[in-house]
């Protein structure tokens, strides 16, 4: 076990968590999934679930505090450490102008976003910090850069993820963590086409192109990148 990656990925069956799965398989890392759905792990990943090399932690809602640092806990009594951190979950939601922004808009996409982030950091970092080492990927957006009309409450809440990324970075860098922040533009998902039915799709960026440049943060190779928004954007 001692050579085996270990690998916690949130929001492993959406496009992204699920290329970054497939992404990190060959190396046959132990994987540790946490998910909100207390059924969609086994029926997704059944391979995953059957395998004592993995860790499918189901029912897991990334808001509550308390099941977070739970199944961390049952993470690292199951493997010992977690080298990477690849937190995928999130939520999107546009179309409100500043003036019609809701409660519940907001604290939607605060919530999802980042109090998610928050807290399954704060329930990883101690055990980074006691291996002395770590690899911490959040993913941001392209309005957490610049704020854009009808946006103005989900540029907020990536601008957040980004600058909670960027203090961790700042944080923890010298003690051998390095985090940083994935800047994707517009993910090529059946969702993301189905909702812009008209949209030119070339530029889009697909979700294995994603897992690529995780792949990479969580390498060696980006011992020394910290703190960065790293801008994938498609072509």
């Amino acid at each position: 076990m001692a050579n085996q990656l270990v690998v916690l990925v949130t929001g492993p069956a959406g496009n992204l968590g699920s290329a970054v799965i497939r992404k990190f398989l060959p190396e046959k890392p132990h994987l540790i999934l946490i998910d909100r759905h207390p059924d969609r792990l086994p029926s997704d990943f059944p391979a995953l679930a059957s395998s004592r090399e993995h860790l499918l932690i189901p029912g897991v809602d990334l808001i509550d505090r308390t099941a977070v640092e739970s199944a961390v806990d049952q993470a690292v009594k199951s493997f010992g450490r977690i080298d990477c951190l690849i937190h995928t979950a999130g939520g999107f939601k546009m179309g409100e102008t500043i003036a019609e922004t809701s409660d519940e808009t907001w604290d939607f996409l605060m919530d999802l976003n980042v109090k998610t982030t928050l807290n399954i950091t704060r329930a990883v970092i101690p055990h980074m910090l006691e291996n002395g080492s770590g690899r911490i990927i959040t993913i941001g957006a392209r309005p957490a850069l610049n704020g854009r009309a009808g946006m103005g409450a989900y540029s907020a809440a990536k601008a957040a993820v980004l600058r909670l990324t960027e203090t961790m970075a700042a944080e923890l860098k010298s003690e051998g963590i390095a985090a940083n922040c994935l800047i994707p533009g517009t993910i090529d998902t059946p969702q993301n086409r189905k909702a812009m039915p008209s949209a030119d799709t070339s530029h889009w960026v697909s979700p294995d192109s994603l897992a690529d440049v995780i792949h990479f943060l969580c390498s060696s190779a980006a011992r020394d990148i910290h703190g960065a928004a790293v801008p994938v954007y498609g072509k």
